[in-house]
C-alpha cells in the first residue's frame, strides 16, 4: 500500500479585522469552529506526489514553504497554521477518501488547492454538502466560477481554461486566418474546456478545427494521437494536456519533423516539460511554441531583480532547499498560498467558514508572484480570481511575453 505523504506545518500568525467581538466571546466562538483554536488554524489539501500527474507534486512544497515563511513572520491573526497535504496519486476516489479523512477525522477548517479537474469534481459535492470551503482549487476548469450558485463553497484561482483557449483562437485568426487546426486533449472537463474555448475564440472559423484526438490519464503515451493529427493535414495544433502527456506530444512532434504552429496549455508550460521535450525531440520540438502566462518565471534571468522574484528565491532557499527553484510550479504554490493568507487575514480574528468564503468573494490583490498587470480580483458576481494573461513564446530555452496583457473579462 502506498503511504500518503503528509506535510505538517506549524507557525505563528498577525491580527486583522472583520466582525470581531469582545475577548472571551470571540475566543469561545473561534474554538467552536472546526480546525480553529485560539492558537491554530488547520488547512487540508491533496496533491499528486505519485501517479500520472506527479510533476505537480512540487506545488504542495511551494505552498508549505510559503506558509512556513508567513509563520516565521508572525503568522495570521495570532494563530499558527497547520497544513496537512496528502498524496492522492491524481485518483479521484483516493482524493475523496483522503478528503473525508481530513474533514471528519482531522477536522480541517478548509480544503485548499487540491489539484486536478477530475479530483476536484469528485470532491465538490461532498465538501459543499458539508459546508467546508474548497478554496483556490488547482485547476482552471470554467465550472469553478460558473457554478457558484450551486456550489457556493468552491472557488478557483488560476485563469480558466476556456478564457485561455479563447485567446489562443483569436491569436490563430490574427496570424493564420486559414489555419487547419488539430487538438490533442485530455478526455475530461479539463480537455473539453479547451475545445469549447477554442471554438469561441475562432467564432465563425470554428470549422477550421479539422481533427481532435483525446487521451485518458491511464494511457501510456500519446504518440499515436500526434501521428493521427499530423496525418489530418493540420498546420496548427493545440496541446491541452497535463505535463507527462504534453512532454510526449512535443517530443513526438519533433520526432515526426512536423512543421506545425503549436499552442500549449499554460498548466504544462513549465521548464521541466520544455527541457524534457527538447531533449527527446530536439530544439524543433519546442522552439516557437506559444502559451499563456500569469506567474513570474524563475528561469528567466531578466526577472531576477523583480521584488516578487527576490522574495521567491529567498523563501525557496530557506524553506524548500531540496526543491528545484527553477520549476515554475514551486512559484505557483507560493502565489496561491499568498492569496490564501490574504483571505485568512481579511476574515479576521473571529474567523468562521462563512467569513472566509465572503473574503474569497471580495479579493482585490496585487500578488508579488504574478506579472505586473495581472491582478487577483473577485466579487460575488465574478468568482474568477485571475482573468489576465500574457501570450508567451518559447525560443532558445526561454519563455518571453509576446505583446501586452490580455484581460479575458473583456
Amino acid at each position: 500500500m502506498r503511504m500518503n505523504r503528509r506535510i505538517w506545518m506549524t507557525a505563528l500568525v498577525p491580527v486583522a479585522a472583520l466582525g470581531m467581538v469582545a475577548g472571551s466571546l470571540s475566543q469561545a466562538k473561534s474554538d467552536a469552529v472546526p480546525g480553529v483554536t485560539s492558537t491554530e488554524i488547520v488547512l487540508g489539501g491533496t496533491h499528486p506526489y505519485s501517479g500520472p500527474a506527479s510533476a505537480y507534486g512540487i506545488i504542495g512544497k511551494g505552498i508549505a514553504a510559503y506558509f512556513q515563511y508567513i509563520n516565521d513572520q508572525g503568522g495570521v491573526n495570532g494563530r499558527k497554521i497547520t497544513y496537512k497535504d496528502l498524496d492522492d496519486g491524481y485518483s479521484p476516489p483516493q482524493a475523496l477518501q483522503l478528503t473525508k479523512q481530513l474533514v471528519e477525522s482531522d477536522h480541517v477548517f478548509a480544503m485548499f488547492n487540491s489539484l486536478g479537474t477530475p479530483v476536484n469534481t469528485a470532491l465538490r459535492p461532498y465538501l459543499n454538502d458539508q459546508k467546508v470551503p474548497q478554496l483556490f482549487v488547482a485547476t482552471g476548469a470554467t465550472k469553478w466560477g460558473a457554478d457558484a450558485s450551486k456550489y457556493p463553497w468552491t472557488i478557483g484561482w488560476q485563469p480558466d481554461y476556456q478564457a485561455e483557449a479563447v485567446v489562443f483562437g483569436k491569436d490563430i485568426i490574427k496570424n493564420n486566418p486559414n489555419a487547419k487546426i488539430g487538438v490533442l486533449y485530455q478526455n475530461d472537463d479539463f480537455g473539453t474546456d479547451y475545445i469549447a474555448g477554442l471554438q469561441k475564440g475562432l467564432g465563425a472559423k470554428a470549422g477550421q478545427i479539422i481533427k481532435t484526438a483525446s487521451y485518458e490519464v491511464t494511457d501510456p503515451d500519446v504518440r499515436s494521437q500526434i501521428a493521427t493529427l499530423k496525418g489530418s493535414g493540420a498546420d496548427t495544433i493545440l496541446i491541452a494536456a497535463t505535463p507527462k502527456f504534453a512532454t510526449q506530444a512535443l517530443a513526438a512532434i519533433g520526432g515526426l519533423s512536423w512543421k506545425v504552429t503549436t499552442y500549449l496549455t499554460d498548466v504544462s508550460s513549465q521548464q521541466t516539460v520544455m527541457h524534457a521535450a527538447t531533449a527527446a525531440g530536439g530544439a524543433a520540438a519546442t522552439n516557437g511554441v506559444i502559451s499563456a502566462g500569469y506567474t513570474l518565471d524563475p528561469t528567466n534571468t531578466s526577472q531576477a531583480n523583480l521584488p516578487g522574484m527576490k522574495l521567491y528565491r529567498e523563501i525557496a532557499a530557506k524553506y524548500a532547499p531540496s526543491s528545484d527553484a527553477s520549476n515554475a510550479s514551486l512559484l505557483y504554490g507560493m502565489g496561491v498560498a499568498y492569496t490564501m493568507v490574504d483571505i485568512l487575514k481579511a476574515a479576521g480574528k473571529d474567523i468562521t467558514r462563512e467569513k472566509v468564503m465572503a473574503a474569497a468573494e471580495h479579493i482585490s490583490e496585487k500578488n508579488p508572484f504574478l506579472y505586473s498587470g495581472v491582478d487577483v480580483t473577485t466579487s460575488p458576481s465574478d468568482r474568477f480570481p485571475i482573468r489576465e494573461e500574457y501570450l508567451m513564446k518559447y525560443d532558445n530555452g526561454l519563455w518571453n511575453p509576446a505583446g501586452t496583457v490580455i484581460d479575458a473579462r473583456r
